[in-house]
């Protein structure tokens, strides 16, 4: 019976192969701009939303150990808030460079002298 063995074995390989090709046409691929903005929206709102938090748990730190008052917490929050401004325009401005890179050059115009 080592015939019949060997024949499901490849029986079972070749389906096993087939599914396998199935399942990944089957799946959607974000490719493109989906793909840029599930990834860089995620970062982008991480970085935004981490910036003013972690600069209200310092400023609230701060205020804590230090005593000062609201003024930590009101500082942490403007610190916080404008280095999440910061960084999300630096992250934008390299998305777009990126972006213009992958577009490749711009096509030209020809030379039109009006003044002929």
């Amino acid at each position: 019976m080592p015939q019949q063995e060997s024949s499901h074995d490849a029986a079972r390989k070749r389906l096993d192969a087939r599914l396998e090709a199935f399942e990944a046409d089957r799946v959607a691929k974000p490719t493109g701009l989906a793909n840029a903005f599930t990834s860089s929206g995620s970062r982008f709102l991480g970085e935004v939303v981490g910036g003013v938090l972690g600069g209200a748990g310092f400023g609230w730190l701060l205020d804590r150990f230090a005593g000062t008052g609201p003024w930590g917490l009101i500082g942490g929050l403007l610190i916080g808030t404008g280095l999440s401004i910061f960084v999300a325009v630096r992250s934008a401005a390299k998305m777009q460079k990126q972006a213009m890179e992958e577009a490749g050059p711009l096509p030209s115009v020809p030379f039109d002298d009006e003044n002929d």
